[in-house]
């Protein structure tokens, strides 16, 4: 099959933003590799999906291969795939740091390292995280040192990949969100969420889209995280 059309991997490309992202890069022309646990078919052929845990080891490297094996190509890969879990951190159970870890640190970690080996071959290619704006602005109605702890290491592990990679023709992002308008939040939080922004409302899944594509297509940029979210990071 000719390969000259881009390729992106999604992760979590099943709801939310991620399915939203695979709509917007099939937009831009890009084929696309989603992945998710329970993740259906396509009828697009354009389109891949994979099914698997983010989380264990072996589901990075075979998102990779496949995308390889079908399309010839990696070009961007979106780690959009995440758990957040709030709570007090001396009550956090080991089960529960587990999962958070697996997903948001083992998807990232093993993902990101083999599509950064299907890049390095190409000498091109760009990856982008999802984070999240309590990394620089922790808010103490919402404790979450638990999602701190793992898209902060993200976040710090982005600027580092980025200096790394930059004279390899890769760069590396990330979208720090604050509370975005998706079905995991409850219509009756809405309007106590919307005040934990200077903007007074919740964003929009549409508008971290917006930001993802702005760095897709922003060649001089490496190593930037950029808020969506209503000015959190800036204060209150």
């Amino acid at each position: 099959m000719a390969n000259e059309q881009k390729v992106a991997v999604i992760t979590g490309g099943s709801q939310g933003i991620g399915e939203a992202l695979v709509r917007a890069y099939r937009t831009l022309g890009y084929r696309v590799v989603a992945t998710s646990r329970s993740i259906a078919s396509s009828s697009d052929p354009d389109i891949l999906n994979v099914a698997g845990d983010i989380g264990a080891p072996e589901t990075g490297p075979k998102i990779i291969r496949e995308a390889l094996e079908r399309f010839g190509r990696v070009d961007t890969l979106v780690n959009n795939a995440g758990i957040f879990l709030a709570g007090p951190f001396d009550e956090y159970s080991a089960e529960q740091y587990e999962r958070v870890v697996a997903t948001n640190l083992n998807g990232f970690f093993y993902t990101t390292q083999a599509a950064l080996r299907a890049m390095r071959d190409r000498q091109s290619g760009h990856i982008v995280s999802i984070t999240t704006a309590l990394i620089d602005h922790p808010l103490s109605a919402v404790p979450s040192a638990l999602a701190s702890l793992s898209k902060g290491g993200i976040a710090a592990a982005t600027k580092s990949l980025a200096v790394e990679y930059a004279g390899r023709g890769i760069r590396v992002n990330a979208v720090a969100p604050g509370v975005i308008n998706t079905p995991m939040h409850a219509p009756e939080t809405h309007e106590a969420l919307a005040a934990l922004h200077p903007v007074g409302r919740l964003g929009e899944i549409a508008e971290v889209v917006n930001a993802v594509l702005y760095l897709e297509g922003a060649e001089f940029v490496t190593g930037e995280s950029i808020h969506v979210d209503g000015g959190q990071a800036a204060g209150h």
